[in-house]
């Protein structure tokens, strides 16, 4: 699709891209530019959401900011035009803009926040942790020695500590000519939730991007003069409770709108639960053995620089039940009214982010080695942390697995992800009481739970795929024998 048009020799106009697969709208989260801004080939001029993603828009040409079509909020069509570019400024006078497009869900929030406050991404499975992902830098973003002396400048004196040395100053600034910071959108969000302005914030990143370092350095005078963070050098996010909507009069209510990736989230859950019969089963196994290989192949040198832990033998389990169990690997086929059996398996791994749940999936993950699975889910977790994961990662699974151990959850019932046959859940691993050996002994447990569709799995062979994948858990030498 042509994401621009041209109103004249001198005016182009830029269209709402299909930045997903077949996707009809997105949702315009922030707009970095303003009438009147200087933007470059490559320059990101807006982030919009869509039912699958958060993404950022480049624009296509240089020029001048002429007018902006529709404010924050607005939820558009893919097609219509969202901003209009004078490509020749100065030749002539331009016509007046047109009245900007009201929002077709008007909602009363600061900015159009897309994202709850102080909410950390989890990786189900992974818990938390920081990403350490690199972005290369925008095209058309230069350095501005002028910004960053005077971005120097603010920080010393928030610091209290007179001109800085001359070897303090990053040799680039954040600010680039387009006049916008650069930093990740986590570091955008974080200095929002710590009220830090980016333009105030000293750059030490690779180009002049701003790191989390650099926002918690900047917000650190805060902190030292706020009285609750006396014990801390550094302002944690604030905690909140309740995710931003629209509070009522009397405080008594809060209302939220459903959009995004939340809505479509909302409308895959109630069509797969309603669609698809669903069945789940239940097993409580010991997994002692499984927890001590974890442990020996965090040692094991052919797995240095990958991440070892409990999900990576789950995985690599399940795998090896679907390779015993092929048919349960399959999709139905609602309009033919047939199975369609996958000869590959796309894994899934469930991720609660700001903005919903998503499930990123391994390609191919059948033809992976016990390192190369480990390769691929650490480089989904990164993705996920960083807000990157593109709709064609989330596309096209056939299997998910959802850790709800991580959060001290012995079990649930998964809802099936729309497309697949089957979700398994793990359960937090504990150490109980276990016969074992005739003898009651304190044993590493934990309870999975499978759900499937029954239109294509019976009983039978769901019970088959739950029972084998407990098994390799209780003696993971079978990932050797039955593989």
């Amino acid at each position: 699709m042509t994401t621009m048009t041209e109103t004249s020799a001198r005016f182009r106009e830029f269209k709402m891209p299909d930045v997903g697969e077949g996707l009809t709208e997105a949702e315009i989260l922030k707009w970095f530019v303003q009438p009147g801004d200087t933007v470059t080939d490559g320059q990101v001029v807006c982030e919009v959401e869509t039912a699958k993603a958060a993404v950022e828009l480049p624009i296509p040409f240089d020029g001048v900011v002429h007018e902006l079509r529709f404010p924050e909020g607005t939820t558009v069509d893919v097609g219509q035009v969202i901003i209009a570019i004078d490509v020749a400024p100065g030749s002539g006078d331009a016509p007046a803009p047109a009245a900007a497009a009201p929002a077709q869900e008007p909602v009363e929030t600061p900015e159009a926040e897309a994202e709850p406050k102080g909410r950390t991404p989890v990786l189900v499975g992974y818990g938390v942790a920081e990403s350490s992902t690199k972005r290369r830098p925008r095209k058309g973003a230069a350095p501005a020695p002028e910004a960053a002396a005077v971005a120097a400048a603010v920080q010393a004196e928030l610091n209290g500590h007179g001109a800085p040395a001359p070897a303090a100053v990053p040799p680039q600034s954040g600010v680039p000519a387009g006049g916008r910071p650069l930093a990740k959108p986590p570091v955008r969000k974080l200095a929002k939730d710590l009220g830090i302005d980016l333009a105030t914030v000293v750059p030490t990143g690779k180009d002049g991007i701003i790191t989390r370092e650099d926002v918690h350095a900047a917000a650190a005078p805060a902190a030292a003069e706020a009285p609750a963070a006396v014990a801390s050098p550094v302002a944690p996010a604030p905690a909140v409770t309740e995710a931003p909507g629209v509070v009522s009069d009397s405080a008594r209510e809060t209302r939220i709108p459903v959009k995004g990736v939340r809505k479509a989230i909302a409308q895959a859950m109630v069509g797969s639960a309603f669609t698809a019969p669903h069945v789940t089963e239940f097993v409580t196994v010991d997994v002692t053995r499984t927890m001590k290989l974890v442990a020996e192949l965090k040692e094991d040198k052919d797995m240095a620089g990958v991440r070892v832990n409990p999900l990576l033998i789950i995985a690599k389990a399940l795998l090896v039940a679907i390779k015993r169990n092929p048919e349960v690997n399959a999709a139905w086929d609602e309009a033919n009214q047939e199975i369609v059996q996958k000869h590959y398996v796309n894994l899934g791994i469930a991720a609660a982010t700001p903005r919903g749940l998503i499930v990123p999936n391994i390609k191919d993950a059948h033809d992976k080695t016990l390192p190369q699975l480990a390769e691929a889910l650490g480089e989904l977790v990164a993705t996920a942390r960083d807000g990157k994961t593109s709709p064609a990662a989330m596309a096209g699974g056939t299997v998910t697995i959802t850790n709800v151990g991580v959060f001290g959850v012995d079990t649930g019932t998964p809802i099936l992800n729309p497309g697949e046959s089957a979700i398994l859940a793990v359960g937090a691993i504990k150490l109980q009481p276990w016969v074992h050996k005739g003898k009651v002994k304190p044993r590493q447990v934990t309870t999975l739970a499978l759900s499937f569709d029954h239109r294509l799995v019976d009983g039978e062979l769901g019970s088959k795929v739950l029972a084998d994948v407990a098994a390799i858990l209780e003696q993971p030498k079978r990932l050797i024998t039955w593989a």
